[in-house]
């Protein structure tokens, strides 16, 4: 265990000293593109202006004879693509996979300034992250890479979920992790080929009353596992997000498991389909109603002390914590997205 005051120590001599604290970032959605397809990679400067956050992906979905091809296509796209605000993702293949290494040396050799985030898949301990972090680390300090490369972790196996805590806390690189349904369904043996989202099996039925037909309500698979995955991170000062959603078609469902998501913590989910963008901004961005009431707390209570009567319901100190949330998030949204300025009053 690193004593607290080793903690923020660069790893390799010449690295950039790592975050105290996550650069301020909206990231609603991470948007997904398949580096190794031309005319995808086409629509890339556009989908930037769209998206918070680009994400080149070169694991799952990437056929194996495309590997190297995709690894080519991100760092062509990366060099050729003026961001601006948008974040540049690039998620990794797994560590015991035969493209792991070659993916990050060559993307941090040729690409690692314009890189904000590695998306580490299959995570299962901290010792992962130390890998990555050594690794980058190397790498930072060889091509002189500017700013520290942040790790986001995919939660996809139950030992992953067992050690959710230790990895959050593994590193001042992390910047978040996400919920990747489809792997860890398969890791736990559960019952289910969706992507994402519920089951109709996986419910409640109400008491019996008689011969009447009984009520029932579909549950959320994730529910536990999210609860858990947000914890870990509030506590360790980074960000918490939905994975995939795969039905494109549901977009009710997909707006539904978004918003769940939403309420109980998370920053954002990954699009994987240009119709989710706007559900994902949508969904992430603070409801404007919401928002004016959340105003009102502030402005009854501006030290953030006492108890006031709004609305004939009780506010204090709890309640304005929960308003300053919103209302910060409303201003960061503003920012990055001037349309919802006037939306939110600002």
């Amino acid at each position: 265990m690193k004593l607290p005051r080793q903690f923020f120590r660069p790893l390799a001599i010449g690295a950039p000293e790592p975050y105290r604290e996550l650069p301020p970032r909206l990231e609603r959605m991470i948007h997904f593109v398949p580096p190794h397809i031309e005319k995808m990679m086409a629509k890339v400067p556009e989908i930037a202006k769209q998206v918070d956050v680009v994400l080149g992906n070169l694991e799952d979905a990437i056929p194996a004879d495309a590997k190297e091809a995709a690894r080519q296509g991100f760092i062509q796209m990366a060099r050729a693509t003026d961001f601006g605000a948008t974040g540049l993702w690039t998620r990794i293949n797994c560590l015991n996979s035969p493209w792991m290494l070659d993916d990050i040396t060559q993307i941090v050799a040729e690409a690692g300034n314009k890189l904000d985030v590695v998306m580490l898949p299959k995570v299962e301990g901290a010792w992962d992250i130390h890998y990555l972090d050594q690794l980058l680390a190397q790498l930072e300090a060889k091509h002189s890479i500017r700013k520290p490369i942040l790790i986001h972790a995919i939660l996809e196996t139950a030992e992953g979920v067992k050690n959710v805590a230790d990895i959050a806390s593994a590193s001042p690189r992390m910047h978040g992790m996400s919920l990747g349904p489809a792997d860890l369904a398969a890791s736990r043996a559960m019952k289910t080929t969706r992507v994402g989202g519920g089951h109709p099996e996986y419910k409640v039925v109400a008491d019996p009353e008689g011969d009447a037909p009984r009520a029932a309500a579909q549950q959320d698979l994730w529910h536990y596992t999210i609860a858990r995955m947000v914890d870990a991170c509030a506590s360790n000062g980074i960000k918490a997000f939905y994975g995939p959603f795969g039905d494109f078609a549901d977009a009710l469902a997909c707006e539904t498991q978004f918003r769940n998501a939403f309420l109980l913590g998370c920053a954002g989910a990954w699009t994987l389909h240009p119709s989710q963008i706007d559900i994902a901004k949508r969904v992430f961005s603070p409801d404007p109603q919401e928002v004016a009431f959340a105003k009102k707390i502030l402005a009854a209570m501006p030290d953030g002390t006492g108890a006031v009567m709004i609305d004939g319901k009780m506010q204090d100190d709890a309640t304005w914590k929960q308003a300053k949330v919103i209302v910060d998030l409303a201003r960061f949204v503003a920012e990055k997205d001037p349309s919802f300025a006037p939306v939110y009053g600002f």
